[in-house]
This record gives structure tokens, C-alpha cells and sequence, in this order.
């Protein structure tokens, strides 16, 4: 099995920053794709930033230029840079791995329990 522990989230000010950290463990042989959804209250989960094992990264438009998305792969971790946090940014905030387990043969999505980050005064 494979668990994806989150942390970081938090109450922060508006424009504060946050750094968010997913560490993925379990019978892992290679993660590919790694990424952060937030879900606010009352609508759909989201997807907030990407990034490809190689480094190459996505972001929804509303955090480009605020939030930065990076990995460690040597510790199978994503991180989520929050800067110029708003309120609108209030939400909870899932990490998500595309990970092939070992002695398998395709990928399988896990998820992480989300973590709650609040942007208010």
C-alpha cells in the first residue's frame, strides 16, 4: 500500500505564505506525475499545480506568479510554496501521486487526506 501524509496548511493573513509538504511512503518503485487540488467549501475540487517527474510544472491561473510547485524526488515529497496568500485561496488541500508500485505494471492514483488552509484577517 502507498499513503501520501500531508502538512503545513494552516491560518495565515492575507498576503501571507504557507508551504505545504507531501511525503508519499509505501512499496514504491517510481512516482510520476505529483500534484496539489484544493476543494472550498460547496464546489468541486480543483486543480491548483503540477509537476512531472522530470521537473516540468502546470498551474491553474489563478495562483501563477503566487504559488510554486516543486519535488524531492530522492524523498518521494511535493511542496507547495504559497506566497501572497488571498482569501479566496481558502480551502482544503489534497496532494495527489501517480505512483507505480513495485512489481506492477501500470500506475495507480493516491491521494493525500488534505489540509486545511484558511487565509483570513
Amino acid at each position: 500500500q502507498v499513503q501520501l501524509v500531508e502538512s503545513g496548511g494552516g491560518l495565515v493573513q492575507p498576503g501571507g505564505s504557507l508551504r505545504l509538504s507531501c511525503a508519499a511512503s509505501g512499496s514504491i518503485f517510481r512516482i510520476n506525475t505529483m500534484a496539489w487540488y484544493h476543494q472550498a467549501p460547496g464546489k468541486q475540487r480543483e486543480l491548483v499545480a503540477t509537476v512531472t517527474r522530470g521537473g516540468s510544472t502546470n498551474y491553474a491561473d489563478s495562483v501563477k506568479g503566487r504559488f510554486t510547485i516543486s519535488r524531492d524526488n530522492a524523498k518521494n515529497t511535493v511542496y507547495l510554496q504559497m506566497n501572497s496568500l488571498k482569501p479566496e485561496d481558502t480551502a482544503v488541500y489534497y496532494c495527489y501521486a501517480s505512483v507505480r508500485r513495485v512489481a506492477s505494471s501500470y500506475d495507480i492514483a493516491y491521494w493525500g487526506q488534505g489540509t486545511q488552509v484558511t487565509v483570513s484577517s
